[in-house]
């Protein structure tokens, strides 16, 4: 792809796709654009893009009042943006987003966070995304359409699961506008969307989070079966109560329950546990 610089074209060597990291290059700067300004919902505070690749989403933001850093995990890609961009230089950060501590990107401050997302740790990036919801007020970018759906689903729907319950928790979910496959280099199998999340106002859950976390986790990876069910594997060789199980909330599947609801059931959890602990104790 020429880079043009003024009246003349400068040619740089492009960066291949990797297919170990999951790497499908945006090819429609028209497109590009439009998943920039997804950012400006928050428009005073910097941007951290996952994953830039050869800068396509990079060089719509950098036209932004405001500081833009980068994080990619590819030394070629790291070296083709320094030599693209070099008034982002010490903005390039080339590390693993997994491994890193997000509180000392902007030292402290909050950012949104946007990109391309590799679809193969996609749901791993939001999780870590919720591990620093403080940090961030708003998420945009592009992912796998069928995660997206999955992320904005109704309870009563069969996308709806743990991603769902465990952003819509802290974030507001927009489902923005989907990309089709021949827009991309390689194509992938299946389409793609652009999704912006926003938190909510919610401050305190109502619960224990690590427990809610557990609690979703545990009975949507049984899903077919009713919450009597799957619960038991919480308590392991412990016994809730008498009639713990006899509720009618126990007859009921993960995907029918709300987040409230799903808020009382970890409260009635942690109080079995709590009383299973007394008794050993």
């Amino acid at each position: 792809m020429p880079i043009f610089v003024g009246k003349y074209v400068k040619i740089m060597k492009l960066v291949k796709p990797k297919k170990n990291l999951g790497q499908h290059f945006l090819t429609d700067l028209s497109i590009a654009k439009r998943i920039a300004d997804t950012v400006d919902a928050y428009p005073e505070i910097p941007v951290l893009e996952i994953g830039p690749g050869m800068g396509v989403l990079t060089q719509y933001l950098v036209e932004k009042p405001r500081v833009v850093k980068a994080v990619e995990i590819d030394a070629e890609s790291v070296a083709y943006l320094y030599e693209r961009f070099p008034k982002l230089h010490e903005n390039i950060l080339g590390e693993d987003f997994l491994q890193m501590d997000l509180t000392q990107i902007f030292d402290g401050k909050q950012f949104v966070l946007t990109g391309n997302y590799p679809y193969d740790i996609s749901s791993q990036i939001f999780f870590k995304m919720l591990d620093y919801k403080d940090l961030i007020p708003c998420c945009t970018g592009m992912i796998q359409r069928e995660v997206a759906l999955r992320m904005a689903a109704a309870p009563g729907s069969k996308t709806y699961g743990i991603l769902s319950v465990l952003i819509q928790a802290w974030y507001d979910v927009e489902y923005l506008f989907t990309v089709d496959e021949n827009v991309f280099n390689p194509p992938p199998k299946v389409k793609s969307a652009v999704i912006r999340m926003t938190r909510n106002d919610v401050t305190d859950i109502g619960c224990d989070e690590q427990l809610f976390k557990r609690v979703v986790k545990t009975v949507f990876n049984q899903r077919r079966k009713m919450l009597r069910v799957s619960l038991r594997q919480i308590f392991n060789n412990g016994k809730p109560t008498d009639g713990f199980y006899e509720q009618d909330i126990m007859t009921k599947r993960p995907e029918q329950l709300s987040i409230p609801q799903f808020v009382k059931l970890t409260n009635m959890v942690e109080e079995q546990l709590a009383n299973y602990q007394r008794k050993n104790a």
